[in-house]
């Protein structure tokens, strides 16, 4: 009652001072709470999701272990070693994570990221867990179907664990329940407002526990701050917003050093430009510190990483597809005169030319600036073409170009140089698809946006999910590609 009392009087000397701020928040049962207790509660989430991700190994290790077992042996056998096993992966996922504050209640308010770095974080376990066993000539009591299964219904537990946790959380954010992290917003009316219209932050799980409007005079700026630094002393926020245009470095100067003394984090609220790039960060380089917004599309490692799944797979599906590629090109051979393989001169990464890889599908071969594409019905398109296009087959040559390197399994599909030419003046950003290497299939065509683009608007569509590709690349995103090529009706949606 006392804590509460105090935080009114705070409330009440920052209104009478200052013009009040309309939100639309929500009030939550941590609003009045002390911040060790809201931090108490974080702590306590944050254990229970490792407990979970750990409950999570050390049954489906035991689960496989003794499924395996009464499978091949008609019995249970003991369960110490699937228990050492579970336990030792375990740990294995769990140090990293905390030591990365990856259980932190606020990172658990959307799926974005999470399930990618799921599977780099299982596979350099369940790798090192291996390796270990090798060298301590522990491994042999394992059976292969075993550690199969393990692999992949931990895999899967982790996933489920995640999903079920993240639900919870957003629900409970929603109905203003949980609160992740407790917010003091301080700065100019407009800005403040718009900020809070703008990203309405409890619906994110934020608790916005006060919101200060400063009073656009120099003369009572020191004055304002003063009783706004004291409200939140006495609020004990997790994080200070300072709300202000970047070009009113008077008002922000004196807002940081008036709020250096509050025990908390201090942010400079987000101009407009920001809302455009999701992965916007400062960077450091010697002395010089910037505000990086777009970074390079790929690292030299994820470069690397990329580059050996894409020849280790072209090549192995070259190998099992041959007799398929056989039979196509007696198919087309069979059924009109001309060549196996359409080439066409198409640009990829850095606009830099090359000669992409079809099956042909047409009786005729155009490539050149008046190449008109294949439309529903086109008469062109032969009755093998046709089968191969729904089939997503015609596209089976380009795995060639991937072990030349001019592409990649996953990435934005080159077009056609007249194509280019038409939209790159029509769409923004269109020529930035060319920053990564070009794919055999992409976001864009798993999403449905395939076949004709006759208008800006539908080359827009797939222009937005190339885009978004490059700027959320991970291995998990390349392999949900591949599978949902593979078995996602959207994926075959449009085909000509």
């Amino acid at each position: 009652m006392a804590y509460a009392r105090r935080v009114e009087t705070a409330q009440a000397g920052v209104k009478r001072v200052l013009p009040p701020v309309t939100l639309g928040m929500r009030s939550s049962w941590t609003a009045a709470m002390p911040r060790h207790n809201t931090a108490l509660v974080r702590g306590l989430f944050a254990f229970a999701a490792a407990l979970a991700d750990l409950g999570a190994i050390v049954t489906t290790s035991v689960g496989a272990g003794l499924a395996y077992h009464l499978a091949r042996y008609e019995g249970f056998q003991p369960i110490d070693s699937f228990l050492q096993v579970g336990f030792i992966i375990g740990l294995l996922v769990l140090v990293p994570k905390i030591s990365r504050d990856d259980y932190e209640l606020s990172k658990y308010l959307s799926f974005q990221g999470h399930f990618g770095r799921l599977f780099m974080q299982w596979n350099i376990a369940f790798l090192s867990a291996l390796a270990l066993g090798f060298m301590t000539k522990t491994s042999a009591i394992f059976s292969r179907a075993t550690v199969l299964a393990f692999y992949l219904c931990g895999f899967a537990a982790l996933i489920l664990v995640r999903i079920v946790i993240i639900r919870l959380v957003r629900a409970g954010s929603m109905s203003g329940a949980v609160s992740a992290r407790r917010i003091f917003l301080v700065g100019l009316e407009d800005e403040v407002q718009a900020f809070s219209a703008r990203y309405r932050p409890w619906e994110m799980g934020v608790q916005v526990v006060a919101a200060v409007a400063l009073r656009a005079s120099r003369e009572t700026l020191k004055a304002d701050l003063a009783l706004a630094a004291a409200s939140a002393r006495m609020l004990r926020p997790d994080d200070v917003f300072i709300l202000a245009p970047w070009s009113q470095q008077e008002v922000i100067d004196s807002a940081v050093e008036a709020f250096l003394r509050v025990p908390a984090a201090i942010h400079l609220g987000p101009e407009r430009v920001l809302d455009r790039f999701s992965d916007a960060h400062i960077s450091h380089m010697g002395p010089v510190s910037s505000l990086n917004l777009v970074r390079k599309p790929l690292t030299m490692i994820e470069v690397l990483q990329k580059r050996v799944i894409d020849c280790t797979l072209a090549a192995l599906g070259l190998l099992v597809l041959a007799p398929v590629f056989a039979l196509i090109a007696l198919a087309i051979k069979f059924e009109s005169r001309g060549p196996v393989f359409f080439l066409q001169r198409r640009y990829g990464f850095n606009q830099e030319p090359f000669r992409i890889f079809k099956f042909r599908s047409m009786s005729v071969m155009e490539n050149s600036p008046a190449f008109r594409q294949a439309t529903a019905g086109d008469a062109r398109v032969t009755r093998v073409g046709r089968w191969l296009r729904r089939l997503n087959l015609d596209e089976l040559p380009q795995l060639i170009n991937v072990l030349f390197g001019n592409m990649s399994l996953v990435g934005p599909r080159p077009h056609a140089l007249a194509h280019d030419q038409q939209f790159d003046n029509k769409i923004a950003l269109y020529a930035r698809r060319h920053n990564v290497i070009p794919g055999i299939t992409g976001w864009a065509q798993v999403n449905g946006f395939r076949g004709e683009t006759s208008t800006v608007g539908k080359m827009h569509n797939r222009v937005t999910c190339d885009l978004y590709y490059i700027d959320n690349w991970s291995l998990w995103l390349d392999m949900r590609i591949l599978f949902l090529t593979v078995f996602s009706r959207k994926a075959y949606r449009n085909a000509l």
